[in-house]
């Protein structure tokens, strides 16, 4: 019999070593080694060894013919473009989330509505009456779902068997365990080990999987990025409890675009699609008031119009405060430098808030300008006019760098009714104003964009 062997992995990347560091040399973080008992399997009992080196042979790239994946249509139009048009037969996909985000509703409401296709819910975390009321309030409609409360790997394969479903949902990973390691559920062996053999089961049986995992105190994906490696798509729902908007982003795809981003409205009902986010994310009661300015922005290849809000006040305390919800602090505290040093407003001295309403995070950086523009608006308590949009990144010398997709950027804010659209004066070059009928304002310094504003 082969001993066994121990090894030190860190539960943060994955990495083994022979024995316990301080600090992981791959992620850098520290006492994030753990030790694990290692099975060591011996040769004859592994049937698929040999028949791997003699169906694996050498081929040429020219010969290997490139053919679109099949889709599955989820009937839901924002999880079908985060996914890239559809879920793919035989990928493994991983859905993420703080708990109670509303994971297992978005992925039982999906399948609800999926006719025709044989569909296996393997729940760890709730009974079957539990989930049988969750269904009758998400639809009111009969569904061929077929579900299995089970936490043990080798008794969801032996269902597997008999019941050849096209589509596996595991609800959650976390839950699931093998009795080939010895550790307990939601260990980072048990979840490497059962993610490889669902990997394997999908691949082979041409099904596809769909996983659900938690979020781990650290906000990164509980068992983290082993388990990113192993699937084929990472999505991950976020949002506040406390907002009624969802956001669903796609980290990894190996099927489509990692720029897509998908909008929910919670309800009462469940999760409801939001086809048009500009109507719902803009305030239309800001008339007067200071401190807010609409940026048009970009996400993937959808364009939709956010509100950016911001507050400046006097510093209370010694040390000036500096707050960002939805935006980088740090590209915040840029900006303003750029406003002290380039065009002159002292605001050292001032605590600076900055809010994106709707509860979204935002990465684009034609935001750039909607946000100063706001931030001198709270300062000077005078307010931006509510039929002016905005676009354009600031350069550190206070230029403003053009930014792509400005097309869709004005048809979006022509839209919904706004008359003034502020750019950068270099994405006027080439662009077709034939077909634009809001009013074009191209501005290259910071100072014009002011004056445009302000007067």
């Amino acid at each position: 019999m082969p001993k066994d062997k121990i090894a030190y992995v860190c539960t943060q990347c994955g990495y083994d070593a022979p024995k316990w560091m301080g600090q992981c040399p791959s992620c850098g973080a520290w006492n994030s080694f753990a030790e694990e008992v290692v099975h060591k399997e011996p040769a004859h009992k592994r049937p698929l060894a040999g028949l791997a080196i003699e169906k694996a042979r050498p081929i040429s790239l020219s010969q290997i013919e490139a053919v679109d994946a099949p889709r599955i249509d989820l009937h839901d139009a924002e999880l079908n473009r985060v996914l890239g048009g559809g879920l793919v037969p035989g990928s493994l996909v991983l859905i993420g989330g703080e708990p109670g985000i509303g994971k297992s509703t978005l992925v039982l409401q999906t399948v609800l509505h999926l006719a025709g296709c044989r569909i296996l819910y393997v729940s760890g975390e709730e009974s079957a009456a539990q989930l049988k009321l969750r269904a009758d309030r998400l639809t009111s409609a009969d569904s061929d779902c077929l579900v299995l409360c089970e936490t043990s790997l080798e008794q969801i394969f032996a269902h597997l068997q008999t019941v050849r479903p096209q589509l596996l949902v595991i609800d959650s990973i976390q839950t699931i365990a093998t009795a080939s390691v010895e550790s307990s559920p939601g260990s980072l062996t048990q979840i490497r080990e059962c993610a490889a053999a669902l990997l394997r089961f999908a691949k082979e049986s041409h099904t596809a999987v769909l996983l659900i995992g938690h979020i781990n105190k650290e906000g990164s994906i509980a068992g983290p990025k082993v388990l990113e490696h192993i699937v084929d798509t990472v999505l991950q729902f976020e949002g506040d409890q406390q907002h009624l908007y969802r956001i669903l982003r796609s980290i990894k795809n190996r099927f489509g675009s990692t720029a897509e981003l998908g909008i929910y409205e919670m309800r009462q009902e469940g999760l409801r699609p939001v086809v048009n986010p500009s109507e719902l994310l803009l305030s239309q009661e800001h008339e007067g008031m200071s401190g807010i300015a609409i940026a048009s922005a970009v996400e993937g290849v959808r364009p939709f119009l956010i509100e950016t809000q911001a507050l400046v006040s006097s510093a209370v305390y010694g040390t000036p405060q500096r707050s960002a919800t939805g935006f980088d602090l740090r590209r915040m505290n840029m900006l303003l430098a750029v406003l002290e040093k380039r065009v002159g407003f002292k605001l050292a001295q001032k605590d600076v808030f900055l809010n994106i309403a709707g509860g979204l995070r935002i990465s684009d950086p034609a935001i750039d300008l909607a946000v100063i523009s706001a931030i001198l608006s709270s300062n000077m308590d005078s307010a931006v006019e509510s039929d002016v949009c905005m676009a354009g990144e600031i350069g550190l010398s206070g230029e403003i760098r053009p930014v792509g997709r400005i097309q869709q950027r004005i048809a979006e804010a022509g839209k919904l009714g706004f008359r003034r659209f502020l750019l950068p004066k270099y994405n006027m070059q080439g662009l077709d104003t034939r077909k634009i009928s809001i009013e074009l304002v191209p501005v290259r310094k910071v100072e014009e964009a002011f004056r445009a504003l302000f007067g």
